[in-house]
């Protein structure tokens, strides 16, 4: 297995250029395409099978009003991720390790257990969204869903951090899809910026569940976890830190720009004529009388590579936060031998997740459910912690939060503590 050793030594001889040579705007450009990697990767993943059918959902069934929700959304998004980019260019551990290490073993212990139990449910999804993007194309899942499951696990027993890196990134390019199909759907534009900035007045059962959806997919636990594990892993300091913000912003506004043409493209079509949809699978389908075979297939390819990226992005992700927790070797250019804890939870959660989708009947919703009110209960809490954990003077020096940055961070989380408390309301039938 390669060191990480290459990205740190190049991330050190491009700095000393720049520090010496502050002028050269070339290097600065260098340096942010060396640090590009975690903040890009760990927020275009959640642009899932189940994000694309909560943004497919949400143009179908409520058109443009929805579209005022992306900013908010984004900004939210993005300070939760620097925080934890910010933990862990500081700290240099990860998110799980600093929570055992400050809170003790008890808490982390029953946070990984609901986190575990929430991927386990969302790697399911990851791979039926594989099996059903395989079909609109005619590949039978039975075909497609083994092969990918032995793609994304070679790629990381196999791969270094740098080239499983290059591999996802080169993933999110694919997301442009949902832009272009957006586009070719032929939207009713001056509308379109109007509800970007004006809310509706409407504030109806449905209309407000579809809201919590669309935050629920957008800010999830694990990425707060897989954010800052990739920090450390590749390396970065706080010397170099300013890059890594960078990294973070650009990461999830490109990945709510995908959100917003999605719901566009769905708006404009579905929403236009009519046409009710259960999933993205089905978006694609109907897409295609409406607005071309183009626009349905870049639909379709768009999901079978998002629930790709995601079959291969979560149990990693799990993996990392899990062993950090128990103090465990991990990290993709650690060796099988001395992580066997990471590969052998990796390998575990990518065979559950492909092989529940190749048996017949398998009740796939009821756990997705269950993995959706575990991120409801879990994703307050690791809110708390991250606002804590960033505020400490002891933990974080000079790069502690900013009076902006808690107001920021403290308002995403009561917001969030009210719409999971809205949303499990919901899913268990008390509201």
């Amino acid at each position: 297995m390669s060191s990480p050793m290459p990205d740190k030594e190049a991330i050190a001889a491009t700095r000393t250029r720049v520090s010496t040579k502050s002028s050269n705007s070339w290097q600065r450009v260098k340096m942010f395409l060396i640090i590009l990697g975690p903040g890009m990767v760990t927020a275009n993943v959640d642009n899932d099978a189940g994000g694309i059918t909560t943004y497919s959902l949400a143009g179908a069934h409520f058109g443009l009003d929805l579209l005022w929700t992306i900013i908010p959304m984004t900004i939210a998004l993005i300070v939760t991720q620097e925080a934890c980019a910010r933990m862990g260019a500081v700290t240099g551990k990860g998110l799980s390790d600093l929570i055992r290490e400050e809170y003790g073993v008890k808490a982390t212990a029953w946070v990984m257990l609901a986190l575990v139990l929430t991927n386990l449910g969302n790697t399911m999804a990851e791979f039926s969204g594989i099996a059903a993007a395989a079909e609109i194309f005619g590949v039978s899942r039975y075909l497609a869903v083994p092969l990918s499951a032995m793609f994304v696990w070679i790629l990381v027993i196999r791969g270094s951090n740098r080239i499983v890196e290059r591999i996802f990134l080169v993933a999110c390019l694919v997301y442009i899809a949902y832009p272009i199909a957006g586009i070719l759907a032929e939207p009713p534009w001056p509308e379109v910026l109007r509800a970007t900035v004006l809310p509706p007045m409407r504030l109806d059962r449905d209309y407000l569940q579809m809201i919590i959806g669309l935050v629920g997919t957008t800010i999830a636990p694990w990425m707060q976890f897989y954010q800052q594990s990739a920090v450390v892993e590749k390396g970065i300091s706080p010397e170099n830190y300013e890059y890594e913000r960078w990294d973070v912003i650009v990461g999830c506004t490109i990945t709510d720009i995908v959100a917003f043409f999605i719901i566009i493209a769905c708006a404009a079509t579905l929403f236009a004529h009519g046409i009710r949809i259960q999933d993205a699978t089905d978006a694609a389908r109907a897409l295609r009388p409406l607005a071309g075979s183009y626009a349905a297939n870049l639909f379709a390819f768009g999901l079978l590579n998002a629930s790709l990226f995601a079959a291969s992005v979560l149990p990693l992700s799990t993996a990392f936060y899990v062993c950090e927790a128990f103090g465990w070797e991990s990290g993709v250019s650690t060796s099988l031998r001395s992580a066997p804890q990471f590969y052998g939870l990796y390998t575990v959660l990518i065979v559950i997740g492909a092989g529940v989708v190749m048996i017949p009947q398998f009740p796939l919703v009821p756990v997705m459910f269950l993995s959706q009110v575990l991120n409801g209960m879990v994703l307050p809490l690791v809110l708390f912690f991250i606002v804590r954990l960033a505020n400490r003077r002891d933990l974080m020096g000079k790069l502690v939060n900013s009076r902006a940055l808690n107001i920021a961070l403290w308002s995403t989380a009561v917001i969030m503590t009210i719409l999971t408390v809205m949303e499990l309301a919901v899913l268990l039938g008390i509201w």
